[in-house]
């Protein structure tokens, strides 16, 4: 009897040790019950899907609804492992299978070569706006950047991981981008055109690309539709300023405004290019404007003429190297948030349209060169732009042209 006590003795003591032993401890997580059941740990608990792929699920206290994650073994030797989130969005019965659906998609992903990095469609924009600024210059990444943080980085596709991008979510973004209203202060705030979608998406199509080239993806399945441009929508610049009108323009505005408008008036740039110009840029020994920093991010060399040397050569007086080379009244380089009202008031007090804006002198310079019979290729390249650009948009101003040439061939 003694014995038999003390060995029960023992019993009792292992079993409060080893409250588990003996007992077979539930490990599916197939089930919700089979979940339920599970003790709360660190390490997950993990389903076996095919050799060197496993689900699993990790719940790591009893009120929690629990992690769902992916593992694959790499064909380099190691393994790599993969959040899934809590699917906590889908009732509790769906998330094992939503959580295979996701994990497929990831183990197909890393199969066909794709990286094992986790970017999301934000960080992917950004990474892609880097390496513009590699590649070109800040202007035009910085352009890129702008235009990520207006139309990406508040929308929900921001933050949705690459690898989990599908066709139905970037069809949402599509149809979000469509219903924006432009951006301003105004109290009606204006439909975009979809000229202007099709910029926004054409940026975002790049970034992804590019993601897909560094293999971070492995497919562009998501987007290659959705992200499509709207055809037939890219509309002429219509609006026209005579050298008139440009006298006006530039009467109207005040002293430091003037001056940025008046070189816009006499060089075919765009207003960013010639805001971000530095007081080096120009020579004025030769009469020579270097332009590095644009969208088409090649530079380019510009004979001015002497009228509008001279003008630039007094504004860089004293002036340091790095100094900009056309600076407001208080000393700081122009840009677009600077110049807009000042344009808009000028142009008012002008009597000109209320459509007019800095890049509509672009429009007349690059206008009145092509009028004037300057051949397109010698125009595209000191505007900065393609040959094609010039010829969809300037090409029709050639028809009095070629008539007049035309006219000479009678006999």
């Amino acid at each position: 009897m003694r014995k038999f006590l003390e060995v029960h003795q023992i019993s009792r003591r292992f079993s409060v040790l080893f409250p588990y032993w003996g007992v077979r401890m539930a490990t599916k997580i197939d089930t919700v019950s089979s979940r339920d059941g599970l003790t709360p740990r660190r390490e997950p608990y993990w389903s076996k899907r095919s050799d060197g792929q496993f689900i699993g699920f990790r719940r790591m206290t009893p009120d929690s609804p629990g992690t769902w994650l992916a593992r694959y073994r790499l064909k380099s030797g190691g393994q790599s492992t993969h959040s899934l989130g809590a699917l906590d969005e889908f009732p509790a019965h769906e998330r094992y299978s939503r959580a295979v659906a996701l994990a497929d998609k990831w183990f197909q992903h890393l199969s066909n070569g794709g990286a094992t990095t986790v970017s999301t469609v934000m960080e992917a924009c950004t990474a892609y706006a880097e390496h513009i600024r590699e590649q070109k210059s800040d202007a035009p990444a910085e352009e890129l950047l702008g235009r990520y943080r207006r139309w990406v980085a508040s929308d929900p596709i921001a933050d949705i991981e690459l690898a989990k991008l599908d066709r139905q979510d970037v069809k949402a973004y599509r149809q979000r981008l469509v219903k924006a209203p432009k951006k301003s202060k105004q109290e009606e705030p204006e439909q975009r055109s979809r000229d202007t979608v099709n910029r926004d998406m054409a940026a975002v199509r790049a970034a992804l690309n590019h993601a897909l080239k560094d293999g971070i993806v492995t497919t562009d399945f998501a987007w290659r539709e959705p992200l499509k441009a709207f055809k037939n929508v890219t509309k002429r610049r219509t609006l026209y300023l005579d050298i008139e009108q440009r006298r006006a323009f530039v009467k109207a505005a005040p002293a430091d405004l003037a001056l940025f408008l008046r070189c816009l008036s006499a060089l075919p740039l765009r207003p960013g290019a010639l805001a971000a110009l530095l007081t080096r840029d120009f020579d004025p020994r030769i009469g020579e404007l270097k332009v590095g920093k644009d969208k088409s991010g090649a530079d380019r060399r510009i004979i001015l003429p002497p009228q509008v040397a001279n003008v630039l050569q007094e504004a860089t007086k004293d002036k340091l190297p790095t100094a900009p080379l056309l600076t407001r009244a208080d000393g700081k380089a122009w840009d677009k948030d600077s110049w807009k009202d000042p344009v808009k008031e000028a142009a008012r007090a002008a009597g000109l349209p209320d459509a007019v804006t800095a890049y509509t002198l672009r429009h007349a310079a690059i206008t009145d060169l092509v009028i004037g019979g300057l051949d397109l290729l010698t125009v595209a390249q000191i505007s900065g732009t393609s040959v094609a650009m010039i010829e969809k948009h300037y090409g029709h101003l050639r028809a009095d042209i070629a008539a007049s040439a035309l006219a000479k061939l009678v006999v």
